[in-house]
């Protein structure tokens, strides 16, 4: 195996299976309880997991009448919201800046790639971004869901947000291209802006707080797949376990903030803005609280996504492929050591890698 493929502390190795030998961990890359197995593992679970949740959110505020309403009157609520609306009006330039800070961020996940000479995973992390893009894009036009009644003014169903879905596949796509030192920075500073422009959607009217949700665990999912084949293909390697937290943690803290925050206020008003009558009219004061519980829920959901992927790439090094192997210990004692930087054979001279 190679040396970082350690066993896990504590545990014992499972009973061998076929292909578990150790010319296939030095050909493949892939051992049983080998580090990139596990990455692979948690990531594909990650990526179910947010799929699965994404289809919750569907069906519970496409397809039910419920949560249709409740979706109408947080974007209506916006109007109720006086301090929401005073402060739109106020700065009407916040459109095009919205739109500038989008083409902003594809540049910059773009520009850091090539700078760091790191074209494959720019290029992938462009390609999840195109990825999820085209799935909001199917999603949009051929997901099932009721014909909408008398609307008015109302935008129409747009689940999920093709403007969100670009932000947070932004944003989390700098995961593969930011340096590992600065990964939580880079990424939580770049999640807390996609945040911030989904609210803003919601606040304009532009889109309900379902949509926003959706492109969040969207851009998730499509994100912690690739990462998952790239573990699979033998592209990860462990990094150093110290030094990034400290460095991290002013993007990181108000991210873990915003996310409790988030979810609990928006669960804890979720229960007093379900049961709004099947009819209009509708109490203003309620209109207002249906558009802070989704504004609350869109934040947590949108947050808690960063810190799930910067919680899986955490020990990961993104940047390369495995450790060189070596030959070592009682294998060179009468022949000589290798010249440095010289390849050689898949032994190493750690007894907790003993090959036997």
């Amino acid at each position: 195996m190679a040396p970082y493929d350690r066993l896990r502390t504590g545990g014992s190795p499972r009973p061998p299976r076929a292909g578990d030998t150790w010319w296939y961990a030095a050909v493949a890359g892939e051992a049983a309880d080998s580090f990139s197995t596990r990455v692979r593992i948690r990531t594909r679970r990650a990526c179910l997991g947010a799929v699965l949740l994404l289809t919750v959110v569907y069906a519970g505020l496409v397809l039910t009448a419920t949560g249709r309403r409740w979706s109408d009157a947080a974007v209506t609520g916006r109007r109720a919201d006086t301090r929401v609306a005073e402060f739109l009006r106020d700065h009407p330039s916040l459109a095009g800046a919205a739109t500038l800070s989008l083409v902003l961020a594809c540049v910059l996940l773009a520009g850091l790639g090539l700078l760091r000479k790191r074209y494959a995973l720019t290029g992938a992390a462009a390609g999840a971004v195109a990825v999820s893009l085209a799935v909001a894009g199917l999603l949009q036009g051929y997901a099932p869901r009721p014909p909408a009644a008398d609307a008015g003014a109302l935008p129409p169903s747009g689940f999920p947000s093709a403007t969100a879905t670009l932000a947070f596949g932004v944003a989390l796509g700098l995961a593969l291209v930011a340096p590992r030192r600065s990964r939580g920075l880079v990424v939580g500073a770049a999640t807390l802006w996609a945040v911030g422009l989904g609210a803003y959607s919601v606040a304009a009217g532009d889109h309900r707080p379902g949509d926003v949700i959706a492109a969040a665990l969207l851009a998730l999912a499509v994100q912690c797949g690739l990462i998952a084949l790239l573990a699979r293909r033998g592209k990860v390697r462990p990094g150093p376990r110290r030094g990034t937290v400290l460095r991290s943690l002013p993007a990181t803290l108000p991210l873990a903030l915003l996310a409790a925050g988030g979810l609990a206020a928006g669960f804890l008003l979720l229960g007093d803005t379900l049961g709004l009558p099947a009819t209009a009219p509708y109490d203003p004061a309620e209109l207002r609280l249906a558009h802070r519980c989704g504004q609350a829920l869109a934040a947590g959901v949108g947050a808690a996504a960063g810190l799930v992927l910067l919680a899986l790439v955490r020990h990961v090094d993104l940047d390369g492929g495995p450790a060189s192997y070596r030959l070592g210990g009682p294998f060179v004692e009468d022949s000589g050591a290798p010249e440095q930087g010289e390849l050689v054979g898949p032994f190493t001279e750690n007894r907790d890698h003993e090959i036997s």
